[in-house]
């Protein structure tokens, strides 16, 4: 695994102050876009995620990006990367410079990244009390990924040797010492842990990501500090990295059972972790049309699974099951179908945990929903809400048939406290069941 080695306590109390703390500096950095660009902006979801490269492609594939990347030293090492869609690249640059010259919307993209990357440090810089070494911006573009740092993606540290003599220290504000830095902290092989701010605007196709990409290293003391201001205990990073695992296997299960039932080829094409506050699960989640069911499962833990096929996909897959085709788009029968076939899907996806963590999970029938997604959401999400404030949110994303649009979204939220007890019992050396062959598992 992409931690082994590495012994690390998350107390929930001390992930909830650095989640607000990201929010706090996305919405700093949405104002300064705002005074820069003239765009109304708000702040549409803050996540603390568990990535593997394979998700970050997925959020990130088909789409272009200008930004800046940013090196930070202690106490927080790692980087930070502020991306722009073209969009919003358009709408800064149109506001800052005159002309499309290349060189100069090159520095209005670097000018902006700074001053906003800037008043996202500042927060957390002013919660630790101390300087936050920076470097200074560099200017990134690409397609996909490309974007992003390929150290972080490496899953390993640039060599400091490379860098020696590269110190270009410049001037210092808000606590912040912008320094050309370099982390010299491992990060994991497999997974990245990343503080993800996703912006957009209010009346304009307009958004930014800001990830911060903290090593190991760096995000455990920062944790264990934070931890005994609360006297809080830990869960451990190691086993929630096993269980994004577990659920990735559970998954994989799910996308075979619906190869087995419908013929379709499918693949997991994303799987990740994130920790959220409950009032940003409707922006995760979006507008657009599903076509699916959320049940209630019971046992260790216990929470809600929402499986939400894109219409067609939906479509797709009835069609697949029915022997005849019908004119009733969702008529008995269809909707029947679909209720069966997200039967199976839940029972290969929770069956993947209940083996790994040696308990019972069972769940609640399906019942057909057609609906936004976020409408779908909404019962989950105001039952979860009345007694926590954040959630841990399991995201898969199942492709169905040729084409890469038709695809089903699994959303599972587990009660946070049951999930916190069934990790804490969680053995660490089962996490090679979780590697296996899925027939074997399963």
């Amino acid at each position: 695994m992409g931690l082994e080695g590495k012994s690390m306590e998350i107390d929930i109390h001390s992930l909830e102050t650095y989640n607000e703390l990201a929010r706090d500096g996305a919405e700093s950095a949405a104002d300064a876009l705002s005074e820069l660009a003239g765009v109304e902006t708000r702040v549409d979801v803050t996540d603390v995620s568990l990535l593997s490269v394979a998700d970050l492609e997925y959020e990130f594939a088909g789409r272009t990006f200008a930004g800046v990347d940013i090196s930070l030293g202690e106490p927080l090492s790692g980087e930070t990367v502020l991306a722009f869609d073209e969009a919003g690249r358009d709408a800064i640059t149109s506001n800052l410079v005159p002309t499309d010259d290349p060189a100069l919307v090159e520095g209005a993209v670097v000018e902006a990244g700074n001053i906003m990357v800037n008043g996202f440090i500042s927060g957390w810089a002013n919660h630790l009390d101390t300087k936050v070494d920076v470097s200074p911006p560099e200017y990134v573009e690409g397609t996909g990924i490309d974007i992003l740092p390929d150290r972080m993606l490496e899953g390993r540290a640039v060599d400091n040797e490379d860098n020696e003599g590269n110190e270009n220290k410049t001037t210092t504000n808000d606590g912040i010492d912008t320094t050309n830095t370099t982390p010299e902290d491992d990060l994991t092989e497999e997974y990245v842990f990343v503080f993800r701010s996703r912006v957009k605007a209010v009346s304009e196709g307009v958004d930014f990501r800001m990830l911060l990409f903290p090593t190991v290293d760096s995000l455990q003391r920062l944790l264990e500090n934070e931890s005994h201001d609360h006297n809080g205990t830990g869960v451990s990073l190691e086993k929630l990295e096993v269980f994004t695992e577990m659920t990735e296997q559970g998954a994989t299960k799910a996308a075979t059972n619906v190869t087995t039932m419908t013929g379709l080829e499918t693949a997991v094409e994303v799987n990740r972790l994130s920790f959220i506050p409950i009032p940003d699960i409707p922006s995760q989640v979006g507008d657009d049309q599903r076509v699916g069911t959320a049940i209630e499962y019971a046992g260790s833990p216990s929470g809600y699974l929402a499986i939400l096929f894109d219409p067609p996909s939906a479509r797709t897959s009835v069609e697949a099951l029915l022997p005849v085709e019908s004119d009733d788009e969702w008529g008995d029968r269809e909707r029947e179908a679909l209720e069966e076939l997200c039967n199976i899907v839940a029972s290969g996806f929770l069956d993947g945990w209940a083996n790994v963590l040696k308990t019972s999970i069972k769940h609640s029938p399906p019942r057909f929903i057609a609906d936004m997604g976020s409408s779908i959401m909404s019962p989950i999400i105001a039952d979860i809400a009345r007694t926590e404030n954040y959630a841990f949110l399991l995201d898969s994303t199942i492709k169905t048939g040729d084409s890469d649009s038709l695809q089903c979204q699994l959303l599972a939220l587990p009660h946070r406290s049951e999930l916190e007890t069934a990790l804490d019992e969680l053995l660490v050396e089962r996490a090679d069941e979780t590697r296996a062959d899925p027939d074997d598992l399963f």
